[in-house]
């Protein structure tokens, strides 16, 4: 990639982040697509770039991804290919003839009410990893958090005795969380045992690992794992599917729908949709799993 390319990369990054307020995983994704493109028309420049181009590049780099996937990098070619022409290095955009690969709704993976029990109740709380794996997975199902959430949260934002945790999301946005005593009383014993942080920048940060720093988000998957294992639990998990299985288990028990998205922190109602879907997914496989003529 030439010098003009990785400066047009670098404004770009810089526009996501700061005017379009994206996640830094948003951008990392956007700026990677991006680049692979850039990297792959080689000689040639963006601004004489047209639909075949697009067409051919997604066409051979695309080919063994999902559509979800494919889905993506086209979303993340049009971004470019609009701030390009907002910023006056094109008139149109190639990406406007190109279509979007059809793609079915996404039900994701949810755990029962049971199941969501013996992962929790599976941690031995008598070490002070315990504790605070066990804080972990109540403040992950309880408060329906994204693990970025979790893994950025303060001490200072959590208020166990008045039950609500306030939260930081997507696009620097905050929203209140109601919070509920088992998660309460988990965080309260975590925080009774909690060492000292690495570094005072890292004093209100609520969850640290052994050496007193933030846990990453790699280390909340693996724990994840670690205790569906425990508990024999064989869906393919993650932390997100404690968010999932808490709007799901909500909405299963009459929580209204703009309350749900209120607690996730979704702009978009049809974001939270989902979990209807998940609802109905589930009896209507139950009816025809039981049906006389299936």
């Amino acid at each position: 990639m030439d010098a003009r390319a990785q400066r047009i990369l670098k404004d770009y990054s810089y526009y996501l982040r700061v005017e379009r307020g994206m996640s830094p995983n948003t951008v990392a994704a956007y700026r990677s697509d991006v680049s692979s493109f850039l990297e792959w028309l080689s000689g040639g420049t963006v601004a004489a770039a047209d639909t075949e181009d697009i067409m051919a590049y997604l066409a051979k780099h695309s080919a063994s991804l999902s559509k979800r996937s494919q889905s993506r990098e086209l979303s993340a070619l049009t971004s470019f290919f609009d701030w390009l022409v907002v910023e006056g290095e094109r008139k149109d955009n190639p990406c406007d003839r190109v279509d979007f690969p059809k793609i079915g709704r996404y039900l994701p993976a949810v755990l029962s009410v049971e199941e969501v029990n013996a992962i929790i109740d599976g941690v031995d709380t008598r070490s002070p990893k315990g504790l605070r794996d066990k804080a972990i997975l109540e403040i992950l199902y309880g408060c329906g958090l994204r693990v970025s959430e979790l893994c950025d949260l303060r001490i200072s934002h959590v208020y166990t005795e008045e039950g609500f945790v306030r939260v930081v999301g997507k696009g620097n946005k905050e929203r209140l969380v109601p919070m509920g005593e088992s998660a309460a009383a988990a965080f309260t014993d975590w925080l009774g045992v909690r060492g000292e942080a690495f570094a005072p920048e890292f004093s209100d940060i609520a969850f640290l690992n052994r050496f007193g720093k933030p846990l990453s988000r790699i280390s909340v998957f693996k724990l994840v794992k670690e205790y569906a294992l425990l508990a024999g639990v064989t869906k393919e998990i993650s932390p997100h599917t404690f968010r999932h299985s808490f709007a799901t288990h909500l909405i299963e028990n009459g929580a209204d729908l703009r309350v749900v998205q209120e607690m996730l922190g979704h702009e978009n109602i049809t974001t939270t949709e989902i979990y209807t879907h998940i609802d109905t997914a589930t009896w209507q496989k139950a009816v025809l799993d039981h049906h006389p003529r299936k």
